[in-house]
């Protein structure tokens, strides 16, 4: 019988025994808190229903099931609540899930957030002061401008801080876009360094703007999901949206026209930077920053991915990760 209550409260774990994401094993008796990112009711085959979560903590997420679930149960919670869960883990299809028995809602009050964030206040702050600092260093006056007006735009910074940069493949966590931008500016200097032909402030500012879209795609306050306006549009579209806005307040900081042949090759950064069609991409890269643009991204989105599931991984006895299905193939967790 699936049991549910309501802020219970007198039986939470001890903080001493907490066990993480990352440290569950398979077979294991689990009582545990997670904060649930999303949550489905679905029926199956034969009309009955079950609840399909996806719970995590600051270690990484995973798959909750649980059967015989009705109405009653659902909304007893919601996505972005803490929830007490009591079952079982168990592989299934390379990967380790929960079925879960009971359930029980949990106080926030109660609960030690820093559980569950990825990056703290301080890492955020340090991670920006950083950026901030670069983008100040750029050489091109009117590129110059035109990040210290996304700078200046204190409502745009704040949800810039705060927004994922995916739903489940990589950086998907609150301040993920914030650390890829960082991450991938500095790939970005040190591809420049190879590479003397490069534009190196152009990439730069593509790096910024290219996923910046998101910040309006997704919706990451309490779980994470897509908005009406990441679903109809895309970050990409959107990404193009704010550029234009942006470019519009650049003038207005240097007190002249923001060069159109510029302008021009920002936009197509952000146009073309999934690289390929069948990937969402409106435009195919056409200059060398633009590929390159396109080739760091996908260098640092894949080995966060690779890195992410390594850290995840259940096998702890093998120094190979279970078969992951999206990849088509194993990870060798060390190469020494």
């Amino acid at each position: 019988m699936v049991r549910v209550y309501s802020h219970f409260n007198p039986m939470v774990p001890d903080k001493m025994s907490k066990r993480f994401v990352n440290q569950l094993v398979e077979r294991e008796n689990v009582d545990e808190i997670f904060l649930v990112i999303e949550k489905q009711l679905r029926a199956n085959r034969s009309g009955n229903l079950y609840l399909q979560l996806r719970l995590a903590d600051r270690t990484g997420s995973l798959t909750a099931m649980m059967w015989n679930a009705n109405e009653r149960v659902s909304q007893s919670f919601e996505s972005g609540d803490y929830l007490r869960v009591q079952g079982a883990s168990q592989f299934y299809n390379g990967q380790l899930q929960l079925i879960l028995t009971k359930v029980f809602s949990v106080d926030p009050g109660t609960v030690d957030e820093s559980d569950f964030v990825v990056l703290g206040p301080l890492e955020v702050e340090t991670l920006f002061s950083g950026l901030s600092d670069r983008l100040r260093q750029l050489e091109n006056a009117h590129l110059r401008s035109l990040a210290e007006a996304f700078l200046m735009d204190e409502i745009l910074v704040e949800r810039f801080l705060k927004a994922p940069a995916g739903i489940k493949n990589h950086h998907a966590f609150q301040g993920g876009l914030l650390q890829h931008v960082v991450s991938l500016i500095g790939v970005a200097d040190r591809v420049a360094d190879q590479y003397p032909r490069l534009n190196r402030d152009l990439l730069v500012l593509g790096v910024l703007f290219h996923d910046l879209g998101k910040v309006d795609e997704l919706s990451y306050e309490r779980d994470m999901s897509y908005t009406t306006a990441g679903q109809l549009l895309g970050h990409v579209m959107l990404g193009v949206e704010i550029l234009e806005k942006k470019l519009r307040q650049a003038e207005g900081l240097s007190g002249e026209p923001f060069p159109e042949s510029l302008a021009y090759h920002l936009k197509h950064l952000i146009l073309s930077h999934h690289g390929e069609y069948e990937y969402g991409s409106p435009k195919l890269p056409m200059t060398p920053e633009a590929m390159a643009l396109h080739l760091i991204d996908n260098l640092d989105a894949k080995l966060h991915q690779f890195f992410q599931l390594i850290d995840e991984d259940a096998n702890a006895e093998s120094p190979w990760t279970t078969y992951q299905p999206s990849l088509g193939r194993k990870i060798l967790k060390s190469s020494s």
